[in-house]
């Protein structure tokens, strides 16, 4: 069964303590959990496998004119003008960087499947289980999982790749309502599977 890893929204905007979101104080969650690490970790572990590493990030268009949602947490994007193309903020951390030939996807939406290539690049790849790492949990690590699942793929969340700003609520998600669209497991238990599979 072929496997790819999605990395799920972990840009500068969000991660970094420069970014426009993540200087707010998310940025000290990703520190402290080391996340940026752990993901490398589990990218180089698929890279050495030839197995694909798709990056997902959120992007807008200046003035915002290919943004969706009408929801509040838009308005608070565009008054702090975050996520432009182009800019810091959807950039990825250097431990992170996508290598030559890696999908990146900018998506406009929570759901990196919502008027992307994303699924139809995993099906021509025949990938057929995805595993997930990113930030934040309850939002685009969630709306993936589902839309995963209901898309006939395999899906694994990597709990201990994952965070959420309310970090109960990450809990809370991750030991409710993932494991009904998925397998969630951490960073050690996957190494291993991997290198049981030579």
């Amino acid at each position: 069964m072929r496997s790819a890893l999605i990395i799920l929204d972990m840009q500068n905007e969000l991660i970094d303590p420069q970014g426009k979101v993540g200087s707010k104080g998310f940025w000290k969650t990703v520190d402290e959990l080391k996340l940026v690490e752990k993901t490398a970790r589990v990218a180089d572990a698929f890279r050495d496998r030839n197995w694909p590493v798709v990056f997902v990030n959120v992007g807008f268009e200046k003035g915002y004119i290919d943004a969706i949602s009408q929801q509040s947490r838009l308005a608070h994007l565009k008054e702090m003008n975050a996520m432009i193309i182009g800019e810091f903020g959807t950039g990825f951390p250097p431990a992170l960087a996508p290598r030559e030939g890696e999908l990146v996807v900018t998506k406009r939406a929570v759901n990196p499947f919502h008027n992307t290539n994303l699924l139809n690049w995993l099906q021509c790849n025949k990938v057929e289980h995805i595993v997930l790492a990113g930030v934040y949990t309850h939002m685009v690590v969630d709306s993936t999982a589902r839309h995963g699942d209901d898309s006939g793929l395999f899906v694994s969340i990597l709990e201990d790749c994952c965070a959420s700003p309310d970090m109960e609520l990450h809990r809370t998600v991750c030991e409710k309502v993932l494991p009904l669209f998925g397998t969630v497991t951490d960073l050690v238990t996957l190494l291993e599977q991997i290198g049981q599979q030579d």
